[in-house]
């Protein structure tokens, strides 16, 4: 078997052409098993919607499973990918030119993210959709559709695939916020749209100059015209660079990008919830780390420098907004979690910042390590919210060991993962990596404003879980699906993402190996 993609090295590599390219330049063949992953997701999306139309009401839920189905095969599609070599297609031989997509460990490790996430997302979903009398065809059509824009963003290696990607994975979203049947579902929804299309016009600006200043919109391309671009073309480069990376650090909620996820959290579904603070981040995250590590690569040391001062100032204002929730405030345990997505947002981009002052891909490992443990535990908090009804106040969730005590023993395991705190040493391991990556790149400094809001958020979280265990006083809004059946569909997403945790504690070293980049 050949040696698995090294993020050491940079991540587009040359490769032998799949095919004669014509006179044109572009390679006609198209490698049908290196886009099955985003292709299958976008496939069931069709088949959702158009089973919709002729599916009888009473048998509605059926999408839910086919949507579940769908990203099932599109995770199988993942294994042939990863025991393979590195495959791209869509691919040119004009100057400057490259492969418009690239299936590599980086690709692999986020498109698994990304169809996980969704795969959870869609089981949390089952039991919503029938309990808000959501539109299941909408619902789901708009989920998988941007699944698949989530999927394919990681393996895009030019700005214009990464840009209609983003799109594609964002503008579902909007809808599937404003899908809730009242009045404060419609106004996060169009809090949402504004601020993203804001963010998205600023971007397009700036790929405008880049694309001017390097004369290609490959990455590998960008990164070699900016190298050797005139003089008096550079201030547009750089320009062009900073606001390119507008956009992307939008969808990552990065401050002070982040002021739409509070209220957007709030007026979703729970699991739509869930699946911004998971699967839109991540999109956004890989669309951040190409452009920076492979486009910007002349400007690393610029940048880096951006962005962990954008790391210090998110975990910082993440945290300190989350310790200042209290527990009668209203939606306040979707408030937490979403503050608390905010300051783990500040974690996840200082790797990018250590990339760009190593001058290497190298720490991206540790931004993958994390991305995957984050998503897997944090999707399962937001399924124990969904599962008790905690719409209210951290008050509802007092004494709620004694009322049920699965539900309390999940949350509180997957809060202390968030909190990197024994049982869940798998958060623990996942902060160290990306500890790790600050002290070996020389950033000292950030790695200490870290550590302090590691502390800073033990507070919260340890708060909320004393909080499961503490004497119900009779106050406070108790959460109403306290002491009934759990669905089955909502069990199964809870039992995949708490045995995945616990998989992932007891044996770290598979986090380890994702940084290694031994895991593909």
């Amino acid at each position: 078997m050949a040696p698995a993609h090294d993020l050491g090295q940079p991540l587009m590599t040359p490769l032998t052409p799949l095919a004669v390219a014509d006179p044109g330049g572009l390679i006609q063949s198209v490698d049908w098993v290196a886009v099955a992953p985003p292709l299958i997701a976008a496939l069931a999306a069709l088949a959702v919607l158009v089973a919709d139309l002729f599916l009888p009401e009473a048998r509605k839920r059926l999408l839910g499973w086919l949507s579940a189905a769908g990203l099932l095969a599109a995770l199988a599609a993942l294994l042939p990918l990863a025991l393979g070599d590195t495959r791209s297609t869509f691919c040119f031989r004009s100057p400057g030119g490259g492969c418009s997509y690239t299936a590599d460990h980086f690709a692999l490790a986020f498109q698994l993210l990304a169809l996980g996430g969704a795969l959870l997302t869609v089981l949390l979903s089952l039991h919503t959709v029938d309990e808000e009398k959501l539109p299941g065809g909408e619902y789901w059509f708009l989920l998988l559709s941007s699944a698949c824009g989530a999927a394919l963003l990681p393996a895009s290696r030019d700005l214009a695939t990464l840009v209609i990607a983003l799109e594609v994975a964002t503008l579902p979203a909007f809808a599937l916020v404003g899908l809730r049947r009242d009045g404060r579902g419609a106004e996060s929804a169009l809090k949402f749209f504004l601020s993203s299309v804001t963010a998205t016009a600023v971007m397009l600006l700036g790929v405008s100059f880049v694309y001017a200043a390097a004369g290609t919109v490959q990455l590998q391309g960008i990164a070699d015209g900016l190298a050797h671009a005139p003089g008096q073309l550079k201030p547009l480069a750089e320009a062009g660079a900073v606001l390119t990376l507008v956009g992307f650090a939008f969808k990552t909620a990065a401050v002070p990008f982040h002021f739409w996820v509070p209220d957007t959290y709030v007026g979703a579904p729970l699991p739509v919830a869930g699946y911004l603070s998971v699967v839109g981040k991540a999109a956004g995250l890989s669309g951040l780390a190409l452009v920076t590590t492979v486009a910007f690569r002349p400007y690393g040391h610029t940048w880096g420098l951006v962005l962990a001062v954008l790391a210090a100032l998110t975990m910082t204002f993440g945290n300190a907004a989350a310790l200042r929730q209290r527990t009668d405030t209203p939606h306040g345990a979707v408030r937490l979690l979403a503050w608390s997505s905010v300051g783990q947002a500040g974690y996840l981009l200082v790797p990018l910042a250590a990339a760009g002052y190593a001058g290497s891909a190298g720490p991206l490992g540790a931004t993958v390590a994390y991305a995957l443990v984050y998503g897997l535990v944090n999707l399962g908090a937001f399924g124990v919210v969904a599962l008790v009804g905690g719409r209210g106040g951290l008050d509802g969730f007092r004494g709620l060991a004694g009322r049920n005590r699965w539900a309390a023993f999940a949350l509180a395991f997957f809060l202390l993962c968030l909190a990197g705190l024994p049982p869940g040493v798998v958060g623990l391991f996942g902060k160290v990596v990306v500890f790790r990556a600050a002290v070996d790149a020389g950033l000292g400094w950030l790695a200490v404003v870290m550590a302090v809001n590691v502390v800073i958020a033990l507070a919260y979280y340890l708060k909320w879980t004393a909080l499961l265990f503490a004497p119900a006083t009779g106050g406070g809004e108790a959460p109403a699906a306290a002491g009934r059946r759990v669905p089955a569909s909502l069990g199964a997403a809870l039992g995949l993402a708490g045995v995945g945790a616990v998989v992932l504690s007891v044996a770290p070293q598979l986090v380890l190996q994702v940084v290694s980049g031994s895991l593909f």
